[in-house]
């Protein structure tokens, strides 16, 4: 079942993914000792640190030290790297906790003592290890979606979309740069209790039509939405702007 939460300013999306995001937490620390959420890089940092941290009533309610945090995909750059998903993870969400005096969350992070600048042979190393750390099912999985339909670095028409032999694998030729990177597969995202894509802009109204569309495009984001896993979609009003889709407030 796949859930549009529309609205028309970007705070009011944030908030509504916090809000999300705090249920997720709630109902996965009812039963277990960690909150396991996996997010991607794009616009969502400024999303999180809107609807986490300037947030006040939302923030107190965060458990940030239960938190383990995984990344869908990570561009394999050194860590305080431009293109890094951690480095804008540590910029928006980690110095800002760390200057407020909360404790922050346990991140897993791509092994940067395994990368070499133009080397690739230890990219399935990397992508290996980034495998070891991910738990059996992740509790949430947070992503964003391109103006081309892909999303976590699973790319149109690219091969890793039918790669189900293991749960993390590196790819070499990402037609958006940089193009060496890991990524998670379709396996781990099957095994998700949930999902939820942020998108917002007039930018991502076309690929949307394609995606919510009754004809079978086969982009990566549309392949999410056919997974049996409960996917929510968190837009503003200009990214459905035409879009054959009914939309809701979360």
């Amino acid at each position: 079942m796949v859930k549009v939460y529309s609205y028309a300013d970007s705070t009011d999306v944030a908030n509504s993914v916090a809000q999300f995001i705090l249920k997720a937490q709630d109902e996965a620390l009812s039963s277990k000792d960690s909150f396991d959420i996996a997010i991607s890089g794009g616009s969502l940092g400024k999303v999180l640190k809107a609807g986490l941290i300037s947030n006040k009533d939302i923030a107190s309610k965060i458990h940030w030290n239960k938190w383990r945090v995984f990344f869908s995909d990570e561009r394999l750059v050194p860590l305080e790297h431009e293109d890094s998903n951690y480095g804008l993870f540590n910029e928006v969400v980690l110095k800002n906790l760390a200057h407020e005096g909360i404790p922050g969350p346990t991140v897993f992070t791509i092994n940067e003592s395994l990368l070499h600048d133009t080397d690739t042979s230890n990219d399935d190393a990397i992508a290996q290890e980034y495998a070891s750390f991910l738990p059996e099912s992740l509790d949430l999985i947070l992503l964003g979606c391109g103006p081309d339909g892909h999303t976590c670095s699973l790319f149109p028409g690219h091969k890793l979309l039918k790669e189900y032999s293991v749960n993390v694998t590196s790819i070499s030729d990402s037609p958006k740069p940089p193009s060496r990177r890991i990524t998670i597969t379709f396996p781990v995202l099957k095994a998700a209790k949930s999902i939820a894509f942020v998108a917002e802009g007039e930018g991502k109204a076309s690929v949307l039509k394609e995606i919510f569309s009754d004809k079978k495009t086969e982009l990566p984001a549309e392949l999410v939405n056919e997974l049996s896993v409960p996917v929510s979609w968190f837009v503003n009003d200009a990214a459905v702007n035409g879009v054959n889709v009914t939309t809701s407030k979360y």
